[in-house]
């Protein structure tokens, strides 16, 4: 039945070729029949064409009838006028965001006549400050390096990298579009909790490898994980960084499965699962459940990596847990080289409404709360942080540096570079571009060669758009950008800048035990570095100490 679905998408360009056919049977009848001939032959001749072509996945994957999609975006200007004059949503995401990623993936020209968005006007708006003598920065490559002082092989990483999308949710196709992408522009791939696939191995591109609960590629049978079979993969030299996933921002607190229908050949031997099999992802670790087991646990991982950067991904839930986990580091000496905050923003293939809406704190809250809480502890200057969560945009970005980011990570963008159209199919197995799907019919309409290229200029360009903006801000490095380079306007319509707003706390003031009008010392003071458990307290005063 699927098979049968699955060629469905086919119908108009047989249709054309049949017709064509039952025309040239009708010649004998009437010599009108040459104007269906024409006709039909022509479409059939336009659908030979879009399944041989490469740069359009729409195309390949629906001959003839995918010139409709670029036909009603030929009109979208009326399109869109229509949905603002009715006051209405285009769709769940922004079109914008599209938009910028394609022209500067396919290299067009993204500058728009007449002005600023309508928003500009309205209270919550922010804005960056410029300065009246611009800098020119004198290079596109912007890097910082990661590696605390217990690091042999630190890594300098690029201000903007693929974000975390395991093989078996995207393509085999996608991935090796993105990770050659990313070794053409120099920058890394994260590869998802699914662990490193023979594309991501084929392509050669830098990798950081997520280790989930499941621990993918590095498991026992029993789903426990495997030093032996870590070491091993680690060895590899396309592998830079390590990055433990505590929980991600579309789901925080949520396992996941992969149905085993889709759990092939490849994808079995990316984790280390049984073909055909259920692959389950638990909420939770198992070869740790304390802070301090925690710690130790990135320690033994540096070890086993001969010395190369390990960290950890979060969305900041209980932020006293967060605190827990810094307390234990200052209690074994044992600190990540990194911490990667992942806003509640962040997208997946499928989560629960009430996990993607309802549940994680935003980036912009978490990552000023981690920034701050790590220079409570005195631990700032030795750990970096990445930053994700639907940041697309040059301005996004440099918001994120400001709140205390190193660098920045993104899926969506690079998920649109490589063709994505927000079908929002990615859980059916049927998306009709070749991005998050296992079917090689459907997959083969994205081309690789074509789409790794547009990965390679999404991000140079997006380079160039930071820089721009770094300039204009009087800034040599977008690294360099701080609260009080932005203005927000707020719920009073009052001007208020951005370092009242997200005010960089006191170097050690946590271990100093300086008190605070944000709330940092009381919950401090209840984190525990042996336990995740808070301690007792009665019922009146829980409710607002987490």
């Amino acid at each position: 039945m699927n098979d049968l679905r699955n060629l469905e998408r086919y119908w108009a360009f047989a249709g054309t070729l049949l017709l064509t056919l039952l025309c040239l049977a009708l010649l004998a009848l009437t010599s009108w029949a040459w104007i269906g001939v024409a006709v039909f032959a022509g479409l059939s001749l336009v659908g030979l064409y879009d399944v041989t072509q490469t740069s359009h996945s729409i195309l390949r994957n629906y001959p003839v009838l995918g010139h409709m999609r670029f036909l009603l975006e030929g009109i979208r200007p009326e399109i869109r006028q229509y949905f603002l004059e009715n006051d209405q949503d285009e769709e769940p995401f922004s079109r914008e965001d599209r938009s910028i990623v394609y022209q500067r993936a396919k290299n067009q020209e993204s500058a728009r006549p007449f002005g600023t968005r309508r928003d500009v006007y309205a209270n919550g708006y922010t804005w960056l400050t410029h300065s009246i003598n611009p800098t020119h920065p004198d290079t596109l490559d912007f890097r910082v390096r990661v590696g605390g002082p217990d690091c042999r092989r630190p890594y300098d990483i690029s201000l903007y990298n693929i974000s975390a999308m395991s093989f078996g949710s995207l393509s085999g196709n996608a991935i090796r579009a993105l990770n050659r992408g990313a070794k053409m522009g120099g920058f890394a791939h994260d590869t998802g909790e699914g662990s490193i696939s023979v594309h991501h191995r084929e392509e050669g591109g830098d990798l950081i490898w997520e280790i989930g609960s499941g621990y993918f590629g590095c498991r026992n049978d029993d789903g426990t994980f495997s030093a032996e079979k870590f070491a091993e993969r680690a060895a590899s030299d396309q592998v830079k960084m390590i990055e433990i996933k505590l929980s991600q921002g579309a789901k925080p607190g949520h396992g996941g499965m992969l149905p085993g229908a889709k759990v092939t050949e490849e994808i079995a031997e990316a984790r280390g699962v049984p073909v055909g099999r259920d692959c389950i992802s638990p909420a939770g670790h198992s070869a740790f459940r304390t802070p301090v087991e925690l710690c130790r646990f990135i320690g033994r991982l540096r070890e086993l990596s001969d010395g190369k950067p390990v960290g950890f991904k979060l969305c900041i839930g209980h932020r006293r847990e967060f605190m827990c986990i810094v307390k234990a580091m200052l209690e074994t000496g044992i600190a990540p080289d990194f911490i990667v905050v992942d806003g509640k923003e962040g997208g997946t293939g499928a989560a629960p409404l009430e996990f993607a809406n309802h549940i994680g704190m935003p980036l912009t809250e978490g990552l000023s709360f981690v920034h701050n809480t790590l220079r409570g502890a005195g631990l700032r200057n030795q750990i970096r942080i990445g930053a994700a969560g639907k940041l697309i945009h040059a301005f996004d970005i440099a918001r994120a540096f400001a709140l205390g980011a190193d660098w920045a990570n993104s899926a969506r963008g690079f998920m649109f570079s490589i063709g994505c159209i927000q079908a929002q199919a990615c859980h059916t197995n049927h998306c009709p571009v070749g991005v998050a799907t296992q079917d090689p019919l459907r997959a083969r309409a994205l081309v690789v060669g074509d789409k790794a290229q547009r990965v390679a200029n999404f991000h140079l360009n997006t380079m160039k758009a930071l820089g721009e903006i770094a300039g204009a801000a009087g800034l040599k490095d977008p690294r360099g950008f701080l609260p009080n380079h932005f203005l927000h306007r707020d719920s009073n319509g009052e001007m208020v800048p951005g370092n009242e707003v997200y005010p960089y706390l006191p170097i050690g003031f946590l271990v100093d035990g300086q008190p605070d009008a944000f709330g940092y010392l009381d919950r401090w003071k209840r984190a525990r570095a042996d336990s995740f458990t808070p301690p007792d307290l009665p019922d009146s005063d829980s409710k607002h100490l987490m």
